[in-house]
């Protein structure tokens, strides 16, 4: 018979929670598109709804590894995110500032 998680934790010495806490933040920190949406608890014919695209086109982005800040931003925005720029280098991180607000910086469309 399968035991819950909670046993096996209960079981787990203190160093060995910590650590199992620490690998999966470190899982949770970084993950594609695609795990990013699920974990959001959307399908990608909900987020496509949101984003007002057909489902294939949702599932084309979850695939490149290329694409506009704007296009990024938009997907993020529409699982309830906030996408930030940070660049890390060996003497610190630094948050790029000009990509924050993409609609402001952007020139007027004309028709």
């Amino acid at each position: 018979m399968a035991k819950r998680y909670s046993e096996l934790r209960s079981g787990m010495s203190a160093a060995a929670q910590e650590q199992a806490e620490r690998l999966a933040q470190e899982l949770l920190a970084e993950m594609p598109l695609h795990e990013l949406r699920q974990a959001r608890g959307l399908s990608q014919r909900e987020l496509a709804e949101k984003l007002q695209v057909q489902q294939p086109s949702i599932a084309k982005l979850e695939r490149r590894t290329d694409m506009y800040l704007s296009t990024l931003r938009n997907h993020i925005a529409a699982m309830g995110g906030e996408l930030e720029i940070i660049a890390h280098f060996p003497n610190g991180t630094v948050r790029i500032s000009n990509f924050a607000d993409l609609e402001r910086n952007t020139p007027p469309k004309t028709p």
